[in-house]
This record gives C-alpha cells, structure tokens and sequence, in this order.
C-alpha cells in the first residue's frame, strides 16, 4: 500500500534526475525540429490536455508537425521557466513547470504552466501526458 506521503520527490532523486533528463532531451530535440529525437522522449499512445481539449497521438508520426501548427509561424524556440517535481515514485514523476516560447529575436511570444507526467515504461523514461494551458 502507499499513500502520499510515499510520493515525496526527495525521496526520489534518481527518478527525479531521470524525469529531468527528459525534460531537457525534449526541449532540445523540440528546438532543434528533430522528430526522432522528441520520439525518444515520449511515450505512445501520448495524451495532452488542453485549454481545447484532449489530444491523443497514438503514434509519433504527427507529433511535431501538430506541435509546429500550435506554436505558430513564429515560434522559434521554448525554454523552460521552471521545472518543480511535486510528487515522485521510483517508476514515475509530476512535475509542475513553465515554459516560455520565442519568437527569432528572443522576444516571449507566450508562457505557459503545465503539469507533466515522466514515466519509466518499457525500460525508459519518457513523458506519458501532460496538462497544459497552453494553445
């Protein structure tokens, strides 16, 4: 049996290192428009909860094509704000997080709160879902 107290992310460090490698590996590889590379940080089926609702992609081939429509013709890079872990066991971790998005000058375009969820599933960590105020 576990409880909350269970899930204290201090408890967690390794899980929590683990979910901040994602993060980080996700950032770059959605900077750097590299599909295969935000592949590997997500897992599939992958669910997105948004201000229009929910998203499933149950597959990766439409992920950065969708991300590119949302983000808009400006969009030229995110960046992660902050990046808190709320709750943590050793095969998962919510993380509570803001990112900004950039247009090529640097100039915010948005900010966005959102609470990501990293598992580790087959053998990897990966982003199974997140909820997002986000477009």
């Amino acid at each position: 049996m576990s409880s909350t107290d269970d899930a204290d992310p201090a408890l967690q460090p390794e899980a929590v290192a683990a979910a901040m490698a994602v993060l980080d590996a996700h950032i770059a590889a959605l900077n750097a428009r590299d599909a295969e590379a935000i592949t590997a940080t997500l897992h599939f089926p992958h669910y997105r909860l948004s201000p229009t609702g929910m998203k499933v992609w149950d597959a990766p081939a439409t992920y950065l094509s969708d991300f590119l429509a949302r983000a808009g013709a400006g969009w030229a890079a995110s960046a992660w704000e902050f990046r808190r872990p709320v709750a943590a066991t050793a095969s998962k971790v919510h993380l509570d997080v803001q990112f900004a998005r950039r247009d090529a000058a640097g100039a915010v375009t948005g900010r966005y709160r959102s609470l990501w969820v990293v598992t580790q599933a087959a053998g990897r960590w990966a982003v199974a879902l997140r909820s997002t105020f986000a477009p």
